[in-house]
């Protein structure tokens, strides 16, 4: 069976969503990364990265049992271990995959960066605080542009490039974004959290998660 180490953090519930998504099934291991488990010398061993989530698939390719980090690695191997979720080729791939590292080189930085010296941070730095914010704004801004023309954000087909995105608008208010000015994506945000795929992911990634 699929193992998946996680916690219910932005990055990690793209790839129960997308395991759920893909109808598979899969063994979900809390990785407490408030208590700093994913810098513990067995997890290292998994992951010397020490990041959240890891996918370790005992048949991948060739037979073989592959360890693989990094959500968005994860998520193409996913779809194109399965046929799913990815077009095969063309435009609509390229738009995916667009997407995918708008999402993984701007937008996440971006409120992960918001939120950390918002919240985190040891001691309050204004000019960090305003650029992260402004950049916030400013890449959520054009994705607002790409949704006012698709449904989905890589066109007319529901693909990991909306699991991508979801993640961290799932957790937006830590970055302390709201979609007041953004309602396209608002409308895209409603659709994807409908799906009861993403549902059943994220009530298995928040039951992971003990008392703070």
């Amino acid at each position: 069976m699929l193992q998946v180490y996680a916690f219910s953090t932005p990055n990690s519930v793209r790839v129960p969503i997308t395991l759920e998504e893909l109808g598979l099934d899969y063994e979900l291991r809390t990785i407490n990364v408030r208590k700093g488990e994913q810098k513990q010398p067995d997890y290292l061993a998994i992951n010397p990265n020490g990041k959240v989530p890891v996918l370790v698939d005992p048949d991948g390719p060739d037979g073989e049992s592959l360890t693989l980090t990094e959500s968005g690695a994860i998520l193409i191997y996913l779809a194109e271990k399965t046929g799913k979720l990815l077009p095969k080729s063309g435009v609509a791939r390229a738009r995916v995959f667009e997407q995918m590292f708008f999402h993984l080189t701007g937008i996440g930085p971006a409120l992960g960066q918001a939120g950390f010296f918002k919240r985190q941070a040891s001691e309050k730095i204004p000019l960090a605080i305003d650029r992260f914010q402004n950049e916030s704004e400013r890449v959520l801004a054009v994705l607002e542009g790409v949704l006012a023309q698709r449904r989905f954000v890589a066109g007319l087909d529901f693909s990991i490039a909306d699991i991508a995105h979801f993640g961290w608008l799932w957790r937006r208010e830590f970055a302390g974004i709201d979609f007041e000015a953004t309602p396209h994506i608002a409308r895209w945000y409603e659709e994807v959290a409908a799906r009861p795929a993403v549902q059943r992911a994220i009530e298995r990634v928040t039951s992971l998660v003990p008392p703070a």
